[in-house]
């Protein structure tokens, strides 16, 4: 019996590190890493021992004979990418036809993960607490006396894993827990309802560490570019799934769910995320910690149909197959492929076992009429080789929304438009910005022309890869900022570690400190308890500002 990974794969190669037989790949030291959708195991060398399935953060691993019915494609999966030769170079591992859009190269290691045992600790704040702020963090922990100062902006930390994960993928959401054994660790500090550039400058931050991690991620979204783009009824998918994950920036009646048909436009996990959201059974949901306020939208909503538009055909969609599958695999809701060009029905014809194409040869195709009203079953409807031309509506929302097509433009009736065509950065206050790749410019995490600054995550590379590829990125940064310390190249903080706690407190009196955070764990998770809920979000900053300081405080 042989191990196999599946859906919730993360890619940061914890299962790679404890292998005892270098059987997953592509491992950090190939050219393939992070240009893959997944990891995969070799069912030839696999030995069975389970290292991997105990050290795996998000619970993807699984012995072959164990798979859930919907999950037993992946044995194949995992098996089918050892055997395309294709795919082989000289040295007889896997790698990928091409750089692949994800790509990143990460170089080999720049320095040892460890300071001189006669180094001073460095102080090192880290402003962000998402994915790629938390495994510099972990990095610095782990392999030196550092002192992590950790920053955010909001009065919770979690970044995209707390509110950028769809609710129904409890697994992913795991990869928190191994995060939050370091909130508490005695050499971390956290200033959590702290915004850095607002609250504090990085003139700050810096005058009182040694060195500063920014990992702000990418926050905004990419716009479609058409005059009616600001109409009523056109929502980014970042505004979205902040609202189903009770981002408190994002209002409790922000959506409006009450037309039958809903248009989604882009071909990413993130549009099949919000259009599979959209389709779920509400009841199925309840089981999950969506927000309070999008469950209700939900029950009381309209939606039987979402159309999924994208520019590309099926072989070149952005999304995963492992997103795929699960949409063929959603109870109580259909999948249909708009079979208006035939270029779409040649490519999936023509797919073959490693394509993504391939995982819709069994999927229904029908020249969609969209003139009949969106009533029946539930369903995710995927239009390929089209675009959004037009957003016909008026002040009170959309009406139709007009694509390109093998038939020439065409109107679709519909009552919302989400666009999630991408993430895009913003400038942080003081530091360089690259308007074109919305990224701060650096080498190998050092921020251009800033010593003792330093970038990770998407606001460094661009938002393309998934958390698991934020470790390999934040060893890079940190790399970098170790070797600097090492040549002396890191200017002398000016303050000190109490000087910046009384400046955080005189900025904003409500900060939130771990002891704090484990308040609003507890509130969440015992509102939980009472419905049978793993939690219940806190959806505003004053109930978790107020449950960080007793829940007898909360006022709801």
């Amino acid at each position: 019996m042989t191990f196999a990974i599946t859906q919730t794969c993360c890619s940061d190669a914890t299962c790679v590190a404890v292998c005892p037989v270098n059987c997953i790949h592509p491992t950090p030291e190939e050219r393939a890493f992070g240009s893959t959708e997944m990891l995969y195991i070799d069912p030839k060398t696999c030995i069975d021992c389970g290292a991997c399935a105990d050290a795996c953060p998000v619970d993807a691993i699984f012995p072959v004979d164990s798979l859930a019915p919907d999950q037993k494609e992946y044995a194949a999966l995992n098996a089918a990418y050892f055997e395309d030769a294709a795919r082989v170079e000289d040295g007889g591992q896997p790698a990928p036809a091409g750089d692949g859009p994800n790509f990143h190269a990460w170089g080999e290691p720049r320095f040892e993960r460890s300071l001189p045992s006669d180094f001073a600790p460095l102080r090192v704040a880290v402003v962000g607490t998402g994915p790629a702020g938390m495994y510099a963090a972990e990095d610095l922990l782990l392999h030196t006396a550092a002192e992590v100062t950790l920053i955010d902006r909001l009065p919770v930390a979690g970044g995209l894993v707390r509110y950028g994960v769809a609710p129904d993928h409890p697994a992913t959401r795991r990869v928190g827990e191994t995060f939050a054994r370091f909130h508490a660790h005695p050499r971390v500090r956290m200033y959590l309802g702290l915004e850095a550039g607002r609250d504090v400058s990085a003139e700050e931050i810096a005058a009182h560490h040694d060195a500063v991690v920014y990992a702000v991620g990418a926050s905004a979204d990419r716009r479609l570019g058409l005059p009616a783009e600001e109409r009523p009824g056109v929502v980014s998918a970042t505004a979205f799934v902040a609202w189903y994950n009770a981002h408190p920036e994002v209002a409790p009646d922000a959506m409006d769910l009450s037309a039958s048909r809903v248009v989604v436009v882009g071909n990413g996990n993130v549009a099949l995320d919000v259009a599979r959201i959209l389709v779920s059974d509400p009841e199925t949901l309840a089981g999950t910690d969506i927000a309070d306020h999008a469950l209700a939208a939900l029950r009381a909503g309209s939606v039987r149909e979402v159309v999924v538009v994208g520019r590309r055909g099926p072989e070149d969609a952005a999304y995963t197959r492992s997103e795929l599958l699960a949409l063929r695999h959603l109870p109580g809701a259909g999948l249909v492929v708009d079979d208006h060009d035939p270029r779409i029905g040649a490519a999936i014809d023509a797919a073959g076992p490693q394509d993504k194409a391939g995982v819709l040869r069994d999927v229904a195709r029908e020249r969609v009429d969209w003139s009949r009203p969106a009533d029946g079953e539930r369903r995710i409807v995927l239009r390929f080789h089209s675009s959004v031309l037009d957003v016909a509506g008026d002040d009170d929302g959309v009406r139709s929304v007009e694509v390109s097509g093998a038939e020439g433009g065409t109107g679709i009736p519909a009552g919302l438009l989400l666009r999630a065509v991408g993430y895009r950065g913003l400038p942080v206050a003081g530091l360089p910005f690259d308007e074109d790749t919305a990224t701060v410019p650096h080498h190998g995490g050092r921020v251009d022309g800033m010593p003792g600054t330093y970038v990770v995550g998407w606001i460094k590379r661009g938002p393309s890869g998934g958390i698991g590829a934020n470790r390999t990125c934040a060893a890079e940064t940190v790399g970098t900022l170790l070797a600097d310390a090492v040549a002396g190249a890191l200017p002398a903080p000016r303050g000190s570690a109490k000087a910046f706690r009384r400046l955080a407190r005189r900025r904003n009196r409500d900060l939130v400190d771990a002891r704090g955070l484990a308040g609003i764990e507890r509130a969440e998770r015992t509102r939980g308890d009472r419905e049978g809920r793993p939690r219940v979000k806190l959806a505003t900053v004053a109930d978790l500002v107020s449950a960080s300081k007793g829940p007898w405080r909360l006022t709801r």
